[in-house]
């Protein structure tokens, strides 16, 4: 069973989430609990951090993450590409 950690800064992304947004969301999150490796490895300034790419209705976003170990995932971000990076970056611990 995959352990799934969130960042505060995750957390109130999802709490203005749609109830269908949600659900898209949670679809990507067992996505990447069952299959890891299916976000973009980042490097330099996001070294260790993976970024999963999918959509919420018609709108792309990306989920920043980190995999802690095989065992447990810590969800970073969420949210559409625009400003993504920047804001991931400030808030990356």
């Amino acid at each position: 069973m995959m352990r799934i950690l969130v960042t505060p800064t995750f957390a109130r992304t999802v709490k203005k989430l749609q109830k269908h947004q949600k659900a898209a969301l949670d679809e990507a999150v067992r996505t990447i609990a069952s299959h890891s490796e299916v976000g973009e490895t980042k490097v330099g300034d996001l070294n260790g951090v993976h970024v999963y790419k999918f959509r919420m209705g018609t709108l792309l976003c990306l989920m920043a993450y980190r995999i802690l170990d095989e065992n447990t995932l810590k969800l970073l971000m969420v949210g559409p590409n625009e400003n993504f990076y920047r804001d991931l970056k400030r808030s990356d611990p």
